[in-house]
């Protein structure tokens, strides 16, 4: 036998997501900490970073990535909004 009553939701002003559209670190971050703590144990001029500083220019001068397209999952939200928190209350 089914439960013919609908699942009632707590009262809401708003739905919303936060954050929804997260920035992506930067890839190269971690290769340049690498950079600065090799200079910071060899020197500026230590010769055993060449390794990590070819990598770093090559990490720079690769082409950026596409970017993302935004989240909209707040706008769709928002416009659902009216259908789902108007069925409690009615005017």
């Amino acid at each position: 036998m089914t439960n013919r009553n609908p699942i009632r939701l707590p009262p809401l002003k708003v739905l919303r997501v936060r954050n929804p559209n997260r920035h992506e670190p930067n890839p190269c971050l971690n290769i340049m900490s690498s950079v600065l703590a090799c200079w910071a144990s060899a020197g500026y001029t230590g010769r055993g970073c060449t390794t990590v500083e070819n990598a770093l220019r090559a990490c720079m001068d690769a082409p950026a990535p596409p970017p993302k397209a935004p989240n909209t999952i707040n706008y769709h939200l928002n416009r659902l909004s009216k259908r789902l928190i108007s069925q409690g209350k009615k005017k």
